[in-house]
């Protein structure tokens, strides 16, 4: 039986806390200890791995979304009820501020502001949309699959790793140049935080619009199979 809403949202609001802080942990590493602690692709491991340990932590409960585009996009491939759409939101907000302010706490609006999202030196607004637009979408339909589509033989198990492995290849090629955010709580989060809003709209507009259409392939590739009719089978 599916537990309780109230279960759910608490778990996508420690789940979405515990992801991100892990990944926040390996920038403030970087900016407190300098290179010779740390390197960019251990950041990319810390948001890559410990999403995948949250998932595993809590996919059973509510899912393992931990990320508003994700939540859309499984909306949009009709794997999620619409009306929990915004309630989902709010816990991965939550669970994102959480973990911003617990980085306040410790250390300074300094160090929250090195984990807000922005894009490498040289790079324009429109070509940060697009990428986070493209690998949201990537990002959805690896989600989709292998968590909820029962055709594929790695779905069930492989589900946190193949999505763990997502963001750690995205963040370690894409995220040196886009800023890497893939999910707009985690952008939001630390900009709220920090006080830090300059082309925030790109990292909430982009990866919502890439996971409705992330979503939206997904469904149109599963159409078929649903469509397709069973064998009957007759009696002797």
């Amino acid at each position: 039986m599916q537990p309780p809403i109230s279960k759910r949202l608490a778990a996508e609001t420690i789940g979405t806390f515990g992801f991100f802080l892990t990944g926040f942990m390996g920038i403030t590493a970087l900016t407190t200890q300098g290179p010779l602690s740390i390197q960019a692709i251990g950041i990319a491991a810390g948001f890559g791995f410990g999403l995948a340990l949250m998932i595993f932590a809590f996919g059973q409960v509510s899912g393992g979304h931990f990320n508003p585009a994700v939540t859309l996009g499984l909306t949009c491939a009709g794997k999620h009820p619409v009306k929990e759409l915004v309630p989902y939101w709010v816990a991965q907000i939550v669970g994102g501020l959480l973990a911003s302010l617990l980085l306040l706490a410790l250390y300074s609006q300094e160090i929250v502001a090195a984990t807000v999202n922005a894009p490498g030196r040289g790079v324009g607004t429109g070509e940060t949309f697009v990428l986070e637009l493209v690998f949201t979408a990537l990002f959805l339909l690896v989600i989709a699959t292998v968590a909820t589509d029962k055709r594929a033989p790695w779905s069930g198990v492989f589900a946190p790793f193949a999505i763990g492995l997502f963001i750690f290849t995205a963040a370690s090629t894409v995220g040196p140049i886009s800023g890497g955010s893939f999910n707009p709580a985690r952008s939001l989060a630390p900009a709220i935080v920090a006080g830090e809003f300059s082309g925030l709209w790109v990292y909430l507009v982009a990866p919502l619009v890439g996971g409705a259409i992330g979503g939206l392939i997904h469904a149109w590739f599963a159409s078929d199979a649903e469509a397709a009719p069973r064998e009957e089978v007759l009696p002797e």
